[in-house]
């Protein structure tokens, strides 16, 4: 459901998904019996102390992994079982990522980082695509700037900034504020509760409670299980207004 009440489309459904892993001679079970929808325009918080789960659940959210058992559809379709192939081709389409650790390349502009997604997508306004996705975040001032040149923030912010290039149904973040500083982190935070209140799917990973309580819904596992998934009221409370630190976006 969405804040206005209405019903918003399902993104993602997952039916009792498993997962399996074999660590010499024995069998690991990282995910047990796991169930959840999420619907479009939704922004959510995965929680849980190591060894719960959430990594193997967002690895499978993100087509980076596929379930020992279980279904997982993505707007519509089932990905369960796909090819390798077919998640990468799925993973450019549809997913973008932000990650902790920003996983941008060294040797290269902030604006050719933000091209990366988009080298095989169909389109010939790739430059354009990019610059877009840099003025959304305030960086079209450091296009031309490599990552050594920017502050821990700038990188986050070039790396959602790539993500959004790729003109997603999903953000995934992978603890997005993990090795920034708190006044750094919330400015990223920001720019998540900006997008999310345009109309962008956020899912963030995330083992902080100050990060979880600025998403509207939160899901905790534990032991592989979900432990509770609920609505919070503080974030649907929340109306974001674009952070100052960005440049006006594109209309």
């Amino acid at each position: 459901m969405s804040d206005n009440g209405k019903t918003s489309a399902k993104l993602i459904e997952l039916t009792n998904l498993e997962k399996i892993y074999r660590v010499g001679t024995e069998l690991i079970r990282a995910l047990r019996g796991v169930s959840l929808t999420i619907a479009e325009n939704e922004y959510v918080a995965i929680m849980g102390p190591s060894g719960s789960g959430k990594s193997t659940l967002m690895n499978i959210i993100g087509c980076l992994d596929i379930p020992t058992s279980g279904t997982y559809s993505l707007r519509g379709q089932d990905v369960s079982k796909l090819s390798q192939s077919r998640l990468a081709r799925i993973r450019g389409r549809q997913i973008g990522f932000v990650f902790q650790t920003f996983e941008l390349l060294p040797r290269t502009t902030a604006l050719k980082n933000v091209q990366l997604p988009l080298m095989y997508a169909q389109t010939s306004n790739k430059r354009k695509r990019a610059m877009h996705a840099l003025e959304l975040v305030g960086l079209t001032d450091r296009a031309a700037h490599r990552p050594n040149q920017l502050s821990g923030g700038q990188k986050q912010r070039v790396a959602i900034a790539r993500a959004l290039a790729q003109e997603p149904d999903i953000i995934l973040a992978d603890e997005p504020t993990g090795n920034l500083d708190s006044k750094t982190g919330e400015e990223i935070m920001n720019i998540f509760d900006w997008l999310n209140d345009k109309g962008q799917t956020i899912i963030v990973v995330t083992h902080e409670k100050e990060i979880a309580a600025r998403c509207k819904r939160v899901i905790r596992l534990l032991d592989g299980r979900i432990a509770s998934d609920e609505l919070n009221e503080r974030g649907l409370r929340t109306s974001a207004e674009r952070p100052t630190s960005m440049a006006r976006a594109v209309s």
